[in-house]
C-alpha cells in the first residue's frame, strides 16, 4: 500500500487541505462518494487519494453536476479500469502459455 492510500488524515485537516467544510465532506460521505475509515472512537480517517477525490468532487459540483451523476461516472470509471486490468491479465496468461520465438 502506498502512502497515498493510507487512511491517516482527520476531517479537520482534510477540510483545511481542500477548502471544503466538514459538513460538505460528511455530505459527500452520506452520498457514497467518499469512504473514510473509522477509528474505534468513530473518528473519520482519510487518505491523500481521498483528498484528491474530494477536490475532484467539489469541482464537478461547481460545474453543476449532481452527486448521483458523479457516483455513476465513478462507477463507470472503475468498471473500465477493471476491464483493462482483466485484459492485461489475460494477455499475460496468453503470452506465458504461447511464448513467441525470438529470432
Amino acid at each position: 500500500m502506498s502512502y497515498k492510500e493510507k487512511k491517516v488524515i482527520t476531517i479537520g485537516i482534510v477540510s483545511e487541505l481542500t477548502g471544503l467544510s466538514e459538513r460538505q465532506i460528511r455530505y459527500y460521505e452520506e452520498r457514497r462518494l467518499i469512504f473514510p475509515e473509522r477509528t474505534n472512537g468513530g473518528t473519520r480517517k482519510f487518505s491523500f487519494m481521498d483528498v484528491e477525490k474530494l477536490v475532484s468532487i467539489a469541482n464537478q459540483m461547481e460545474d453543476g453536476m449532481q452527486t448521483s451523476e458523479i457516483r455513476k461516472l465513478e462507477k463507470k470509471k472503475l468498471s473500465t479500469q477493471d476491464a483493462e486490468v482483466r485484459n492485461r491479465m489475460i494477455q499475460g496468461q496468453l503470452n506465458a502459455a504461447f511464448p513467441t520465438k525470438k529470432r
